[in-house]
């Protein structure tokens, strides 16, 4: 039998504030745990969302030490750039805190505390990776080496970004200090450790039989991980940045960010509600739910849980962790450190009163059970195609043809006909189908229902064509218009998780002052006589030229990863000078250059060499445009064979360089010279 619940606890996993979210974020976290908590309030529910910043662990002193300045000022930053832009995302969390607050600290030292008093934490000495220039133990992300599996050279400690194994410090080739260049050398030191081990029955039962519901990607790394065998994890950490142990002989030891963030949760409760909170926490009757990426499965099913047990006092466990896969951009895996993203608090400046947009379109297609790809010319064409073409053409019609007919006043329905009658239970059937998806967690399908009821409304006003009975049957008409606002505020409803401006630009051109879910399926909320407002179009299309626009900032991005990431080529066996002097290297001014026919790669160029001039043919056709190269000096090889290429003989060859792009720059003197000048 089902559980009944008397309110429902929402958390979110709390991003790293060492720089802004990113759409990825947002398609695995935030929309989502938005989206459920809009409709449970919808629906009457008691429900809380808390959220907030992760502001210790490595990625804040990184970015600190790569900046110059403290990690305080990284993480004041960073945590209000994220908690501004969800904040204008609509994303309604009840509280966003942070884990450099006294409360969190107070409150993940106790944690800490009670279990280390009970005895729940063994002491190991273990060999980690060390600093010997710097004087420093070493974090995992402050280790780079080679990945073992991909080959690339920049893969850190715990993680290689670039094909997403997960690793350790000992599994990289050629480990270095990325503080100092240095060799990683290891060396013994001593931590507190949670055995996970001793809770893997209890976990094993809460999971594996207790929650056969969980998605399939969470219930899947789970039950893997159990049958792996748990083993200890390290609770602490050598680093000065973070929850200091609460013991004594602790001194320079953390508490591992993966300890001290999900208590986060508690703490950021606890602010929001002091005299309540141990009732969101400790009641069987609350319903705890954590939305997070895939990253964070093991540690919010896993290690948190196992927390809960050894700290015990009636802490409740989550009853679902509906995580997502990882969301790609446009076919590469996004990455923070590459700059491979898009950035929140750059859309919306970018694109300015269009949060609904990105909320559609990243539900539309939200990684729920693998990885997806976010793509500039999808979101164009669902916002043309869906979000105008469907909803709001929808919304504007039923607007419009009301002010043409009945001066903007709703007119009174009449009694329905077979086609009335069956709209109405179409939307009632997608009424189930939209509660059914959103209950499970099933976003995308619970979005494509929502919208179908605008597809409705749309093959309703096809059908029953108000701007003809408009001549002939005024009431036929009034009837058929009162049923397309009613429409338009089931609309308002059902939208409102999921486009929450839309939706209440909606209710306010309707006149309704509040919205319920329960309204879904019924057909006399807009009361009859009531004046609508002035109809004002949903969305606006959005131009070629706007999406071309960011793809060429994808583009610059890629290019200057490309050029960050040159390595230089090794040096070519030497010659000997003799040799070297015998190539004859000029400066020439370009005269003519344009396109060999039938050649995609080749330009011929007319060059004046002081020597009464040469044709060269040179392969930079994809580089260049040739009117570009006209009047320019270039260096060349004068006293090549000639040869024939195309059928034109090339008397020489000119030289550029290929930067780490691939792309080729053609050589040339930094100021006028001579035609026919010798290089020296």
């Amino acid at each position: 039998m089902e559980k009944k619940f008397k309110r429902t606890l929402i958390t979110t996993a709390l991003p790293y504030a060492n720089g802004p979210v990113h759409i990825g974020h947002l398609a695995g976290v935030y929309v989502p745990a938005d989206i459920y908590t809009r409709f449970l309030r919808l629906r009457g529910e008691d429900v809380v969302m808390v959220g907030g910043s992760d502001e210790h662990g490595v990625p804040i002193t990184l970015r600190a030490r790569k900046e110059g300045v403290t990690p305080q000022e990284i993480v004041d930053r960073y945590h209000a750039i994220i908690k501004d832009s969800l904040g204008e995302l609509g994303v309604s969390f009840d509280i966003y805190s942070r884990t450099t607050s006294e409360l969190h600290h107070q409150t993940a030292s106790e944690f800490f505390r009670r279990l280390y008093d009970k005895g729940e934490f063994t002491v190991q000495t273990a060999l980690q990776p060390y600093d010997e220039k710097g004087g420093e133990f070493l974090a995992d992300r402050y280790v780079v080496g080679t990945c073992p599996k991909c080959g690339n050279e920049h893969a850190y400690g715990d993680q290689c970004e670039a094909c997403g194994s997960s690793l350790n410090v000992t599994d990289l080739i050629n480990p270095c200090s990325s503080l100092t260049g240095e060799p990683v050398k290891m060396r013994e030191t001593t931590h507190w450790y949670l055995p996970l081990d001793k809770w893997e029955e209890k976990l094993r039962s809460w999971i594996i039989d207790g929650h056969k519901e969980w998605k399939t990607n969470v219930y899947g790394q789970c039950k893997s991980w159990l049958d792996g065998g748990l083993q200890p994890r390290a609770v602490s950490r050598d680093l000065n940045w973070g929850v200091p142990v609460p013991v004594e002989g602790a001194e320079g030891k953390v508490l591992y960010v993966w300890f001290d963030a999900p208590i986060g949760y508690i703490s950021n409760t606890k602010e929001l509600l002091p005299d309540s909170w141990e009732t969101w926490w400790k009641d069987p009757e609350t319903r705890i739910i954590n939305f997070i990426g895939k990253d964070n499965i093991v540690f919010h099913c896993i290690v948190f849980p196992a927390m809960l047990m050894a700290y015990g006092d009636g802490f409740q466990l989550p009853d679902n962790v509906p995580a997502n896969e990882f969301l790609n951009l446009e076919g590469d895996k996004i990455s923070t450190s590459r700059n491979w993203a898009i950035w929140l608090h750059e859309y919306l400046r970018e694109f300015p009163d269009k949060q609904d947009v990105l909320r559609y379109v990243l539900t539309a297609n939200a990684p729920e059970t693998k990885d997806n790809d976010f793509t500039w010319a999808d979101f164009q064409a669902r916002n043309n195609n869906e979000l105008v073409a469907i909803l709001g053409n929808f919304v504007n019609r039923a607007a419009v043809l009301t002010h043409k007919y009945f001066g903007g006043m709703v007119p009174a329905a009449g009694e329905p006909n077979d086609t009335d009658r069956a709209m109405m239970e179409e939307i009632r059937q997608t009424r189930r189908r939209l509660d059914e998806a959103l209950d499970t967690f099933h976003f995308r399908e619970a979005l494509k229902e929502a919208m179908e009821i605008a597809r409705i409304g749309n093959r309703y006003l096809q059908e029953t064509e108000p701007w003809k009975t408009a001549k002939t049957d005024e009431q036929r008409t009034a009837t058929v218009l009162n049923l397309a606002l009613q429409i338009c505020a089931n609309l308002a409803v059902a939208f409102e998780p999921f486009l929450p401006f839309a939706s209440a630009s909606i209710a306010s051109m309707l006149r309704l002052d509040r919205l319920s879910w329960d309204m879904i399926g019924t057909f006399d909320l807009v009361p009859a006589g009531i004046e609508i407002a002035t109809p004002q179009l949903l969305f606006e299309k959005i131009d070629d030229s706007v999406i071309a626009a960011q793809l060429k900032k994808l583009d610059d991005i890629k290019r200057a990863n490309q050029l960050k990431g040159f390595k230089a080529e090794p040096q070519a066996p030497d010659v000997d000078f003799d040799t070297f002097m015998k190539a004859d290297i000029r400066v020439g001014t370009v005269k003519e250059c344009v396109k060999v026919p039938k050649a995609d790669k080749l330009l011929r160029f007319t060059i004046d060499d002081g020597l009464g001039g040469r044709t060269i043919v040179s392969g930079i056709a994809k580089h260049y445009a040739p009117e570009d190269l006209v009047g320019k000096q270039v260096c060349f090889i004068a006293n090549l064979p000639p040869r024939k290429l195309k059928g034109i003989e090339s008397q020489g060859m000119i030289l550029s360089a290929e930067n780490a792009d691939g792309s080729l720059v053609v050589i040339g003197p930094t100021g006028p010279v001579v035609a026919g000048a010798q290089v020296k």
